[in-house]
């Protein structure tokens, strides 16, 4: 049977430790006993863990063999902010898909109200992240960075830099992809899309435009199936 696996807050030696409500959920909620396994992931890798002491708000562990992982794919999403219940609905889903970062972008057609309320909101998106990754195994979290704006993200540096544009017809989104070697981009609009100004900027800065097809999806369901997309081709 497929061991849990949670994401260690200490780690000292060959011991490490859940904190404060990622304790509790074990100890209350999972009903946790000493002397389970679980998979513990590290900032040095994930080992085996066995639960040694169970306090109110501290789960401990003791640590052993390491557990051989697979490299995670190299994908950065870069989402424009849209509402935030379907926004975090993507970033729960994209994460259990296994992208590496995540980075939320304010553009021209993103509600101004959103837009400003989004740097509040980045310490939320993290926990859902966090909570996402123990759920689908991952070795760790992907970082969730601070939104920029679309100026900022045009220089960011990537071996594919792909925008997913409705007004795309002719490519593909898995025929953009130029090598399956580095960093994959992947730039999605807001409700409504990218403005024509947004995609001209893009495109001065060399990225590529794909699409998902004719049909028009939501914001969060373009992101998965971007993703899927992508792991799709990276296996092949």
């Amino acid at each position: 049977m497929t061991r849990r696996r949670w994401i260690a807050d200490e780690v000292s030696g060959n011991r490490a430790a859940l904190t404060g409500s990622h304790a509790q959920h074990l100890s209350r909620v999972l009903r946790v006993r000493v002397g389970q396994r679980f998979d513990i992931s590290t900032t040095e890798g994930v080992r085996s863990g066995i639960v040694s002491a169970i306090h109110d708000s501290r789960v401990e562990f003791e640590l052993g063999e390491a557990v051989i992982e697979q490299p995670a794919p190299a994908i950065t999403l870069a989402l424009a902010i849209f509402k935030f219940d379907r926004m975090e609905w993507a970033i729960e889903k994209c994460t259990e898909l296994g992208v590496a970062k995540i980075i939320p972008v304010i553009a021209q057609r993103s509600e101004p109200h959103l837009a400003s309320a989004a740097t509040k909101r980045v310490e939320r998106w993290k926990r859902v992240a966090m909570q996402a990754s123990e759920q689908s195994r991952r070795a760790s979290p992907p970082e969730i960075a601070e939104p920029v704006k679309v100026k900022e993200l045009i220089q960011f540096p990537a071996a594919n830099r792909v925008l997913l544009s409705e007004s795309e017809h002719e490519q593909a989104l898995k025929d953009a992809l130029h090598s399956a070697d580095g960093e994959i981009l992947l730039a999605l609009g807001p409700e409504g899309g990218w403005t024509a100004a947004e995609i001209e900027l893009f495109s001065s800065e060399g990225w590529t435009s794909a699409s998902l097809g004719n049909t028009i999806l939501r914001a969060e369901t373009a992101a998965i199936a971007a993703v899927a997309v992508i792991l799709s081709e990276l296996h092949r």
